[in-house]
């Protein structure tokens, strides 16, 4: 496979896909935290497309009446998916900078037609504390970030409210990790699916290395495309506080460089996106710079090459 050395960053800080202001502010702070230069310092061209935002044409109305903004949550999927379809280079990596996890219902399905249009299977690794597998029935929050994975498997629950996507992707092309806040119906629903699950259970008996393995090689003996799905809460927030969905027990600093590192060795990612990041909740930065450092080492900074070591 051909390493693509070209990487887009794309905003997307849409943040009403939840109730807690300030995702809206993520891109800028990876960008802030020097997301561009230390890609740039490895050896890769990155161009920065800036922000797009999304703007509802008129109001939706759903019989769940707790849900809520999903006029933004239509405008935004129509938005990044026609941006994908539009503006992407074949030999581009685009990393899509947050915003809430809703941003993931935009861009792939877009990303998963590109593939189909060249003879490719679409796989995801969703790393995430949570499913995200709400449909607009299911939910009680009503918080649409909870809905993106139930959307891209193309669940006819959102048919004739949002746009059908344009390529759904199937369920045992998913995989995710760092599992652990599953609501009963998700967990009902989840089950009839062919979505490769671990949770934080399997993580702490297993490690990381075993199941991502596995399923790097189902991708690789595909010949698939990878989108990785980086939600801010699959990692620990003793580690990375910036996030409004917060759950113990998530992944450590060496489970996600591990992680990226794997991911790296592969060849197989075409795609990022980093999800939830809410600097308003962040210790100094601490949370988006321990993001750019895994981005870093998902495009191959190793965890020793990071500092002078002093004696």
């Amino acid at each position: 496979m051909t390493i693509h050395k070209s990487i887009a960053l794309i905003g997307a800080p849409a943040d009403t896909g939840g109730r807690q202001n300030g995702c809206l502010m993520g891109p800028d702070a990876l960008r802030t935290a020097g997301i561009s230069d230390i890609l740039c310092d490895m050896g890769y061209q990155v161009d920065d497309m800036g922000n797009y935002n999304a703007k509802p044409s008129s109001e939706i109305i759903h019989p769940n009446a707790s849900v809520h903004h999903l006029a933004d949550y239509a405008a935004l999927i129509a938005m990044l998916g026609a941006f994908c379809r539009d503006n992407l280079a074949d030999d581009q990596i685009p990393i899509f900078m947050g915003g809430d996890h809703s941003i993931a219902a935009g861009f792939l399905p877009s990303l998963a037609q590109k593939a189909a249009e060249d003879g490719c299977e679409q796989f995801v690794l969703w790393l995430d504390a949570h499913t995200d597998f709400q449909t607009l029935e299911s939910t009680d929050t009503g918080n649409l970030h909870g809905t993106p994975v139930a959307y891209i498997i193309g669940d006819p629950a959102f048919d004739g409210i949002l746009p059908s996507p344009i390529c759904p992707i199937k369920p045992e092309n998913i995989c995710m990790m760092g599992i652990r806040s599953v609501d009963p119906v998700e967990s009902a629903r989840i089950k009839k699916t062919k979505i490769e699950v671990h949770d934080m259970r399997a993580i702490d008996e297993y490690g990381v290395a075993q199941p991502l393995k596995a399923f790097l090689s189902r991708v690789r003996a595909a010949g698939g495309r990878l989108h990785v799905s980086l939600d801010v809460d699959f990692l620990d927030p003793e580690i990375a506080p910036a996030v409004g969905t917060t759950v113990p027990g998530g992944a450590n600093f060496r489970e996600a460089h591990l992680i990226m590192e794997l991911l790296h060795e592969s060849e197989l990612v075409t795609s990022l996106d980093i999800s939830e990041l809410n600097p308003f909740l962040d210790e100094r930065g601490r949370t988006a710079n321990l993001i750019v450092d895994l981005v870093a080492s998902l495009f191959g900074r190793q965890v020793l090459d990071r500092h002078t070591r002093s004696l």
